[in-house]
């Protein structure tokens, strides 16, 4: 069974071959690169990953994740990311995933009716496109659903229920004005035990297309690593979901300097210890590749 880092970003240093955008956690200077990130998984044996593209919406902006895809085609699948109010997301959708190794998108609105119990037509929704193009040309969709549109979410997916779905970062869906960074450089989320959105994201365990990622847990832990403060948050997610529908994955780079790559290879086994060797292997990598249909090596 591989091992596969189903959720990480790498960027380079700006240039004109590689152009993104820039922020003051990744300024234009910052590099993490494919080849830091091959280093780490060499070391701590694992065998393929998902790249996530960030740092620009763009077709070049996707440039340094199309040359990782095509340099290294047996080790990684792609996300990419739609401009916001692209008037032809199909035509965008299209031009990065010709070939290219891009399986899907990662978005986090819905452009819904805020008030949760206003007609719901999801033919009216924004991101109705979006889900159109997926159901039709089988893209996956990564999704991080800021806490005003988690209400949506269970109308688009009961609405397109062949298009295979996975919720970042323990399906948590952050509030307004709860993202910050921590001294490492880490993104923060403020939740409380008692938060609103998981009741939407555990329900939509009943849907069979829908996948969580067991990841980002330095964000939402008020302790260090192995976060055990946040234990009953993934029974509660294996328990609603199975073990089929699960993938771990170390959102890195963030997690370089604190825990450390390495140590998150062991937090599922940390967090779910009762977990059977074959749960725990469909979780560490054989889930993401069968739901995200990754070559064999």
């Amino acid at each position: 069974m591989p091992r596969i880092d189903a959720h990480l970003h790498v960027f380079t240093k700006v240039s004109s071959e590689f152009p993104r955008e820039i922020s003051d956690v990744w300024p234009a200077e910052r590099e993490e690169s494919v080849e830091k990130l091959l280093d780490e998984m060499e070391k701590h044996q694992i065998d393929q990953a998902v790249l996530v593209q960030m740092a620009g919406t763009s077709i070049k902006q996707h440039r340094y994740l199309l040359h990782c895809l095509k340099a290294y085609p047996n080790r990684f699948l792609g996300i990419g990311l739609v401009p916001e109010g692209h008037p032809n997301p199909a035509d965008h959708m299209a031009e990065l995933t010709d070939e290219t190794g891009i399986i899907g998108f990662r978005f986090s609105t819905f452009g819904g009716p805020r008030d949760i119990f206003a007609k719901m037509d999801v033919r009216e929704f924004e991101a109705y496109p979006i889900w159109k193009c997926a159901a039709e040309r089988d893209y996956v969709l990564w999704l991080y659903p800021n806490a005003i549109n988690a209400h949506l979410l269970p109308y688009l997916i009961q609405e397109f229920p062949q298009v295979r779905v996975v919720l970042n970062h323990l399906a948590v869906c952050p509030g307004k004005g709860k993202f910050s960074w921590d001294k490492f450089g880490r993104p923060q989320i403020q939740v409380t035990g008692y938060n609103l959105t998981m009741h939407t994201t555990y329900r939509l365990a009943r849907f069979e297309n829908v996948n969580v990622h067991l990841s980002g847990q330095y964000a939402f832990s008020t302790e260090e690593f192995p976060y055990k403060d946040l234990a009953g948050w993934h029974r509660g997610l294996l328990t609603g979901f199975g073990a089929k529908r699960l993938m771990w994955a170390t959102d890195f780079p963030w997690i370089l300097e604190e825990p450390g790559y390495g140590k998150l290879t062991t937090v599922i086994e940390e967090l779910l210890p009762d977990l059977s060797a074959a749960e725990l292997a469909d979780i560490m990598g054989g889930n993401a590749k069968r739901i995200l249909r990754f070559p064999d090596l």
